[in-house]
């Protein structure tokens, strides 16, 4: 399934336990816009992408799905406490690739044979 703005919005809104009418209200906007935009019938203007993305702390790019990044908020994190969250992620992305047959178990990239 490809990632719409739509989908990528309505799953970061869900994810933070969001109402239509609540995310609204936080953008400046009323239930029925962010209906729209959840389901691609309309896109919204550029403030309101910059302030969504402000809101859910990602990146415009993120939204629009030209990156598959996200962004974790590690604010208020210790250095060793933001050490621990990188070393979590970075094993949960190498097993990812490996169960995705993306890399062998020596590590080097399927690409490069």
């Amino acid at each position: 399934m490809i990632e719409t703005l739509g989908s990528r919005l309505k799953q970061l809104r869900s994810s933070r336990g969001l109402r239509q009418d609540q995310l609204g209200s936080l953008v400046g906007l009323n239930k029925t816009a962010i209906h729209y935009y959840e389901n691609d019938m309309r896109q919204p203007s550029y403030e309101t992408l910059v302030r969504l993305a402000s809101i859910f702390n990602v990146t415009t790019d993120f939204l629009l799905g030209c990156e598959k990044r996200s962004v974790i908020d590690v604010s208020g994190l210790t250095t060793s406490e933001m050490n621990i969250v990188r070393s979590l992620v970075d094993s949960m992305t190498e097993k990812n690739m490996r169960l995705e047959g993306r890399i062998f178990m020596t590590g080097r990239n399927k690409d490069d044979d």
